[in-house]
């Protein structure tokens, strides 16, 4: 009997989403799986990688692995980080990507000769350092495919695929880039299919107790919350600001529609050029300005602004202008208050500002799972709102339930920001594996033979 094997290693594997695709595939397949190297450098991914994978070589940071300690691979799976290239677009194969990320799976490749490779990266790759506005690529991917397909001879594809269309209640545009010696991989064929949050909701978990989600739920029932955001930047039917609430002191009616009013007003540009300052997205107007729009006695809007500044829904403060300066790496510009213009009212604003920025809707899905933000993302449960938990992060990328993150919250969710969907890389490798037959599937495939017991 003959045991077929696949070999494969895994770089910036960081939860190992990868693998777990690329190996649930061929097992299904009725191939045995064996990752020979994993490269990783985040001690908590570490961590997590040995608490969920079996490892024969775990190594560290891939710029110190040298090619002759790395055993024979028939893939290579790798999310790398997106870098600019020094020489992107000029065609220089091994020169145009040295000292990158790239370059690490560039040397691999070129020693060791595998069979094929899968690799990840986020969708702004496909026009990074984009060179004319009508292209399709920027000169970083442009750099990239001619590396892998002139100087390493694969025939590679590659697709921007959505999450969503995968049975995941989250959008998460990610490229993927697929090469083999035999031919091109057609990565087109999937069927869409699409979930709603809910289906991974956990339910009954404790909720969150705080001033700020008092305020919150004393405004609004639960279900009128769904789907918020909750922010002084912006507006918009599905948006909530900090006056709507009360959340520095509670306001009048009459104080609430000057903001809202004041809030859009601030931004239009007749106003630049009245003050004589560049135009920005929210100035700070005179009381004068003001009373141009909100038809109220002086000395009575005075005092309804005045009070806002007070609880510190605004700020009284110098129109900014904008600076340029020449510096040895070139001009900088920046935003300084110009204090020879008047003073004048203006939004306080902060993308962080609040405990809670977004309230997720079951009947939706949730945003791109960013690191930063995924701690002020709120999930009703019942009546109450509680936090995403760990559990629900992973089923939104596909996880299986057996997986487990063993690491403090914080450092779960970093992970999870930058890990990837993993019915997405199921897909692609079996676009991979419906390109293979015995006979030109060039894997260093291992026969084993198997004693009578």
């Amino acid at each position: 009997m003959e045991n077929k094997k696949v070999k494969f290693i895994d770089l910036f594997a960081g939860l190992g989403g990868i693998r777990l695709g690329f190996e649930n595939v061929f097992k299904n397949l009725g191939y045995e799986t064996e990752c020979v190297m994993t490269s990783e450098i985040k001690p908590y991914a570490v961590k997590t990688l040995k608490h969920n994978f079996k490892h024969d070589f775990l190594a560290g940071d891939i710029f110190e692995v040298r090619n002759e300690f790395i055993p024979d691979f028939d893939f290579l799976l790798g999310g790398f980080p997106c870098q600019p290239f020094s020489s992107g677009g000029k065609r220089q194969g091994f020169l145009d990507t040295r000292g990158t990320l790239f370059f690490e799976i560039e040397r691999i490749l070129r020693d060791k000769k595998p069979y094929g490779f899968i690799l990840e990266n986020v969708e702004g790759l496909v026009k990074h350092n984009l060179e004319n506005k009508n292209d399709e690529i920027g000169s970083t991917l442009s750099t990239i495919l001619h590396t892998l397909e002139n100087d390493l001879g694969y025939k590679v594809s590659w697709k921007v695929f959505d999450s969503i269309e995968f049975g995941l209640p989250q959008s998460r545009k990610r490229i993927f880039i697929v090469g083999t010696k035999d031919e091109r991989v057609d990565l087109n064929g999937n069927e869409p299919k699409f979930a709603k949050l809910e289906s991974i909701l956990e339910k009954g978990l404790k909720p969150l107790k705080s001033g700020f989600v008092d305020k919150l739920l004393s405004h609004f029932e639960i279900e009128d919350l769904y789907g918020k955001s909750i922010k002084d930047k912006r507006g918009g039917d599905n948006n909530i600001h900090s006056w709507d609430i009360g959340i520095k002191g509670e306001v009048s009616d009459e104080q609430c529609k000057l903001l809202n009013k004041l809030f859009k007003e601030r931004r239009k540009k007749q106003w630049a050029i009245e003050i004589g300052i560049d135009w920005m997205d929210g100035m700070a107007l005179t009381l004068e300005q003001i009373n141009t729009f909100i038809d109220k006695p002086k000395n009575d809007l005075k005092l309804l602004l005045d009070d806002l500044v007070k609880k510190g829904y605004l700020k009284y403060e110098h129109p900014k202008k904008l600076v340029k300066e020449q510096t040895p790496n070139g001009i900088k510009s920046y935003r300084d208050y110009d204090v020879t213009k008047p003073k004048g009212y203006n939004i306080v604003t902060g993308k962080l500002s609040f405990e809670i920025n977004k309230i997720l809707d079951p009947n939706d899905i949730a945003p791109t799972l960013v690191a930063t933000d995924v701690s002020r993302l709120a999930v009703p449960d019942g009546k109450g709102l509680r936090r995403l938990t760990i559990r629900e992060g992973l089923r939104l990328f596909g996880y299986p339930e057996w997986y487990e993150i063993p690491t403090k919250e914080h450092d779960a969710f970093d992970l999870l920001g930058n890990t990837v969907a993993v019915p997405v890389v199921e897909f692609v490798t079996s676009r991979v594996a419906d390109l293979m037959s015995e006979s030109q599937f060039h894997l260093t495939i291992k026969e084993t033979p198997v004693c009578a017991s």
